[in-house]
């Protein structure tokens, strides 16, 4: 390694020493000294700082969480509705299979009895109703209007107490 090149390490690192060459060999027995001195505080292997330097980062910085906290709000917008979509579209599969359970019970009940079944009649249809837990059965009217074709209409009302969307119904009618 040259001298130039020693001499340049020097201004950066503290560890390296650089003794000068025109001295006497008393005098540099006394410098000599005095580089192990300065390359001792200047090691990071003999002696540690006894506070911890202020550019030493020990959490996050405000704008940093700031940042994060956005980013969480903007996830949750875009995801919270999304969720309670899903969610109403489940519960909203219990009156649609509802409706296919009444519909294929009512198909048989014409067959036996030429009428559709109604909710005021004395007979039951072959299944027992499923139990409804986010809907209310409004009413399952049938009709033979004049001699024609008979039909039946149902209405299913959501419990709003239960609901994302609040109330709505969903109806099925049949016609032969």
């Amino acid at each position: 390694m040259t001298q130039r090149s020693k001499l340049d390490r020097a201004r950066f690192d503290p560890a390296v020493v650089v003794r000068p060459r025109h001295l006497t060999r008393a005098s540099r027995q006394s410098s000599d000294f005095a580089f192990q001195i300065f390359s001792l505080v200047g090691s990071k292997n003999t002696m540690q700082r006894p506070f911890p330097s202020p550019k030493t980062r020990r959490g996050f910085t405000l704008v940093e969480l700031a940042v994060v906290i956005v980013i969480i709000g903007v996830l949750a917008a875009f995801g919270v509705p999304k969720f309670l979509q899903s969610v109403e579209k489940s519960k909203a599969t219990e009156a649609f299979n509802y409706w296919s359970a009444v519909q294929s019970a009512e198909e048989r009940y014409i067959a036996q009895n030429g009428v559709y079944w109604d909710t005021s009649s004395s007979d039951t249809l072959d299944i027992v109703l499923p139990t409804l837990q986010y809907f209310t059965r409004t009413s399952i009217t049938a009709a033979n209007p004049g001699g024609g074709a008979p039909t039946w209409t149902g209405v299913l009302t959501r419990l709003t107490a239960s609901s994302s969307y609040g109330g709505y119904t969903v109806g099925d009618t049949k016609r032969v």
